[in-house]
């Protein structure tokens, strides 16, 4: 999902669908039984209901964020310098809320998360659609590409090597909650080295630079055809 200039979610999800395209992306899948993962519907398939894994860190779980119980938290992260040269979103809370918002009030194709492990916030996600995102006009995009942005809140766990340990466990439970998707994709800052390598290690593959509007990217993509390879 790009972020964009003034820091909102304006631009990000400025592609409107009509009902009609909102139903045809909800529409079940035939290769889903009933019961299976991703059969509650939706542009990605339940993200509140995909459960916890299990991970050499401890157990993690995504959980979908809430503005009144996870803005203090989410805002201090942003004014972390570390994070903010990437995120832009530092200032008062105000300016996240609003990033939040333009998220939790659109149409489902991103879901803002807590990442929590063993019990404890530690991270934040965003889950999305990247099919359906303005991303989607700068790579070769596929139905049902699924895009992950991350940050680790706590310094202490950046220092543990986290990065690639999560987002390899994201991106199993992208493919295995959402059978019609194909490929994981992201697209962190070139600049950033640290993230770069953490989906390297994550079994992500860089597939190209790409120039987006506000940065130069990496774009690094994980196939269900070779996830369990790398």
């Amino acid at each position: 999902m790009l972020p964009p200039a003034d820091s909102t979610t304006e631009d990000t999800l400025d592609l409107k669908l009509s009902d009609e395209v909102l139903a045809l992306f909800n529409a079940p899948d035939p290769r889903r039984s009933t019961g299976a993962p991703g059969a509650d519907g939706g542009l990605l398939d339940g993200v509140a209901g995909w459960g916890p894994v299990a991970t050499r860190a401890g157990t993690f779980q995504l959980v979908p964020a809430t503005v009144e119980r996870d803005l203090p938290m989410i805002a201090g992260w942003m004014n972390d310098p570390a994070v903010a040269e990437f995120w832009e979103l530092a200032g008062e809370p105000r300016i996240t809320e609003r990033h939040l918002r333009g998220q939790l009030d659109g149409d489902g194709r991103s879901v803002p998360c807590l990442g929590v492990l063993d019990g404890t916030p530690m991270s934040y996600w965003e889950i999305y659609r990247a099919d359906l995102d303005p991303i989607a006009r700068y790579y070769p995009s596929r139905l049902h590409d699924t895009g992950v942005h991350l940050l680790i809140g706590v310094v202490d766990d950046r220092a543990r090597g986290l990065g690639g340990t999560l987002l390899r466990a994201v991106a199993d439970l992208v493919l295995d909650r959402r059978p019609a998707c194909a490929r994981v994709i992201a697209e962190p800052d070139l600049r950033n080295t640290p993230s770069v390598a953490a989906f390297l290690a994550a079994g992500y593959r860089f597939s190209a630079e790409v120039e987006l509007p506000d940065k130069r990217a990496a774009l690094m993509i994980r196939d269900r055809a070779v996830r369990h390879l790398l």
